[in-house]
């Protein structure tokens, strides 16, 4: 007699354990655990899963804890080895965990140890943390049996029909009762049906069998640490057995249950878990999110509709009615037209759908092929929405305050109170304006750049669509459950936020291997507001820019040094020093730039072009600004640029550049321009040369509209492209193809009419002023009078208002 069957006897006493195998994360295996430990009222229930978490039980019944959440195990001494063990609302081992809670029955964990879980197969190369089934999550062990009944354990080695079955037990068993689909299967015989009628136990009696037969015919799958683990579990079983007698209730995966159920001497269990590497591990809860209970996220015992499977276990009633109202209420939130009728004819159809197919409940297949067709009009647009924000889901979960958790976790939550500022987990990534004159908002800001020191990516800057005045900054925010192991790992440099990017940033100062890091390093600690450690950055910046001798090096550093300067008014921070130093850098690229742009190849001369640009704009702004005893920066500049684009060493690309900044600056005259133009271009200056100066006067932001605007500079082009020899063409094209390619459609097209009139026309029309550059001699009145009636329409006039106004507005046109 199995435990099941003596449950069914004996109303639950019986002497044998009461073995519940499931399917973690399965409504249907939840309903069933809830049901059967109702009729069992066992007086102990063991669950899958470390056990380390069993002081963390109690915190399960606390009203602020709302799933789905995970505990997580990590290394006391290496925070980044960890492991999560998620649970879902609608996960058997929840349901048994609350239930045992209701009912003050003694719960605890039965699995393999963390503390030999986060070392076991373990190299020196620690992967990060990850999820597996419920069993432990850590990545590098690969998690089988993503969705099956039970086995989750690691994918086993053998022949190749038994790596299959452990990788996929339910598919054995579809294919055994003719279906080719084994999640549809599984949803008919289990998820989509409540207990068996007046037996709370047939279900685990099925499965059970089902399992056993499994497991006679492919065995373990020879994987050790399935051993191990089933050894650990019945160790747990004999003691609870010792404690508490009869009434024993054990949930665990189906893949299981024979192993628990098979008869094993104490000494060899014993010996299996004897000698097993460990580590020292704290555990604690932290919030998880249905994204990350997917399969596609690369959850070993994941599903793939965490939302639906969530509803089917919520859904007391009319599952499907109550489905298609949620699609209706989030595609009406959308703005799209859809009514009460939509809703009755998707669940019509979807119930037809579930009759012909020979199913007992419309399943997730049905209701979306029926969304799709009532509700979406067949486009798979608006089901893609209903696919991420229902079948799948963004709910992220909360747990209590009271749960274990390191001090900068504290810290960071009492921040994130007092600035309102709640993690999400949306996919769709919440972008947050922030305005940094509001001390809320500057709050805000120097926590997501603390936590980017930190290295929790919580948050990730973003150029700002509105104003871009330095005291607004727009950020993208998504909170991952990875973050709470980063939180874990960055509390070595302090228990406060502040304190530990502040030891972390100087830490980073001082290993940091180029000028351009420690640079970019004191650019983050201004915008973190990181008073203690601004200075040790400071004082590692100079030293490293008075040894580096690398014009490249200095132009790299400098922009970023620049960049904090803007952030002094705003953020109220001394960037005296900052200034100075950022002179200093100046001055030094001045004196080293024009030996260093000599005789270069086609790739540095790109390199440095990127470098002259990036110093113009770093000399614009420190110009406005400058350090006391630097003198005038920017005119000192203008000749460096001068210098530049006469020499003849220095790479066409370059002297183009220099040219190009000089126009920009009003420092050179268009007719001067026009002159050096001219002179590169002349027949004497080889085909290749001559591109690449132009690729660097015309190249970039700005330059198709110089040539638009300035038809000599355009004649002046036009000229040397038609010039040029047959066999040099081809090697200056994709030059020419790259700096053209680069304008946007309007202004190459604008280029392209200008060139087809000739520059004759052009020039002969500017002479006698009766027209634009770029633009006909004279308005057309009848294209313009083609437009008047969409004008009307887009301003709302009508009847004898929209004649008189349509005649004001053909006056103007003419």
């Amino acid at each position: 007699m199995t435990a099941v069957e003596g449950a069914r006897s004996s109303g639950g006493t019986g002497t044998e354990p009461l073995l519940l195998g499931v399917r973690h994360h399965g409504p249907g295996s939840a309903r069933s655990v809830r049901a059967a430990l109702d009729a069992a009222r066992p007086k102990v229930v063991l669950i899958e899963g470390p056990p380390e978490a069993d002081a963390l039980i109690p915190l399960a019944g606390d009203e602020d804890m709302r799933p789905p959440v995970a505990l997580l195990a990590h290394a006391v001494d290496e925070p980044g080895r960890s492991a999560f063990w998620p649970l879902a609302e609608f996960s058997p081992e929840w349901v048994a965990i609350r239930w045992a809670l209701e009912h003050d029955v003694p719960a605890r964990f039965i699995d393999l140890p963390a503390t030999h879980t986060l070392v076991w197969g373990r190299g020196p190369e620690t992967e990060r943390a990850g999820e597996g089934d419920l069993g432990p999550a850590v990545e590098g062990t690969p998690a089988a049996a993503g969705g099956d009944a039970g086995a989750d354990a690691d994918s086993g080695g053998g022949a190749d029909d038994q790596a299959e079955v452990r990788i996929d037990p339910l598919g054995v068993l579809a294919e055994a009762a003719g279906h080719d689909d084994a999640e549809r299967w599984w949803e008919d015989v289990v998820e989509h049906r409540g207990p068996g009628a007046g037996d709370a136990f047939a279900p685990f009696a099925v499965v059970e069998e089902a399992m056993g037969a499994l497991r006679e015919v492919y065995g373990s799958g020879g994987h050790d640490r399935d051993l191990v683990r089933e050894a650990c579990m019945r160790l747990q079983m004999r003691a609870a057995q010792r404690d508490f007698g009869s009434g024993v209730a054990v949930v665990c995966g189906a893949w299981h249950v024979p192993a628990l159920r098979r008869k094993v001497t104490v000494a060899a269990d014993r010996a299996l878990v004897k000698g097993l590497p460990k580590v020292k591990v704290d555990m604690t809860w932290v919030p998880w999110t249905n994204r990350r209970l997917a399969r596609v996220s690369g959850y070993g015992a994941g599903i793939d509709s965490p939302g639906w499977y969530g509803h089917l276990f919520s859904a007391t009633d009319r599952p499907v009615e109550r489905w298609m109202t949620k699609v209706a209420g989030l595609l009406r939130a959308e703005d799209r037209a859809v009514s009460s009728a939509h809703v009755i004819e998707a669940v019509r159809l979807a119930e037809t759908l579930a009759a012909m197919r020979g199913r007992p409940l419309a399943g997730l297949g049905e209701t979306t092929d029926a969304v799709r067709a009532v509700m979406c009009e067949g486009s798979d647009v608006p089901l893609a929405l209903v696919h991420d924000r229902l079948v799948v889901g963004d709910d992220l979960g909360e747990v209590p305050e009271a749960a274990p958790a390191v001090p900068l976790q504290r810290d960071l939550a009492r921040l994130q109170r007092r600035l309102r500022l709640k993690p999400e987990a949306l996919e769709r990534e919440l972008e947050l304006e922030l305005d940094l004159r509001k001390e809320t908002d500057a709050g805000r800001s120097r926590l997501l750049h603390r936590l980017g020191l930190l290295g929790v990516a919580w948050g990730e800057p973003v150029t700002s669509r509105g104003s871009t005045g330095t005291f607004r900054e727009t950020w993208r925010l998504r909170w991952e459950p990875e973050l709470s192991v980063r939180v874990a790992e960055a509390g070595v440099w302090g228990t406060a936020v502040l304190a530990a990017a502040t030891a972390k940033a100087e830490t980073d100062a001082t290993v940091a291997q180029g000028l351009a890091e420690v640079t970019g390093l004191a650019e983050r600690c201004l915008l973190a507001e990181l008073p203690d450690a601004l200075p040790v950055v400071m004082r590692i910046l100079a030293d490293r820019a008075a040894l580096d001798t690398d014009v490249g090096h200095l132009a790299q550093a400098l922009p970023a040094l620049v960049r904090s300067l803007r952030y002094g008014d705003v953020r109220g921070t001394d960037t005296g020093a900052l200034a100075e130093v950022a002179a200093g850098l100046a001055e030094r690229i001045f004196v080293g730039l024009p030996p260093a742009c000599a005789a270069l190849d086609i790739d540095a001369a790109e390199e440095m072009r990127r470098h002259v640009d990036a110093v113009h704009t770093a000399v614009g702004l420190l110009g406005e600004a400058p350090a006391a005893g630097h003198g005038d920066l920017r005119r000192r500049w203008h000749t460096v640029l001068g210098v530049l684009s006469g020499r003849d060493t220095v790479p066409g690309l370059i002297r183009g550049r220099a040219v190009r900044l000089l126009l920009d600056d009003g420092e050179l005259a268009r007719d001067e321009a026009a002159r050096l133009m001219g002179l590169v271009l002349s027949p004497g200056t080889p085909p290749g040369d001559a591109a690449a100066w132009i690729e660097g006067f015309v190249g970039g932001g700005g330059g198709g509209m110089l040539l638009v605007h300035d038809e000599r500079l355009l004649g002046l082009v036009d000229g040397w492209l038609t010039g040029v020899p047959a066999e040099a063409f081809t090697d200056v094209l994709p030059l020419i193809r790259r700096t053209f390619s680069a304008y946007e459609p309007g202004v190459r097209r604008t280029l392209g009419e200008l060139v087809r009139r000739g520059p004759g026309q052009r020039a002969g029309t500017e002479r006698a002023g009766a027209g634009t550059a770029g633009f006909g001699l004279g308005l057309d009145t009848e294209r313009a009078d083609a437009v008047l009636p969409v004008v009307r329409l887009l301003l709302g006039l009508d009847g004898g208002a929209a004649e008189q106004n349509g005649a004001a507005l053909s006056g103007v046109a003419s």
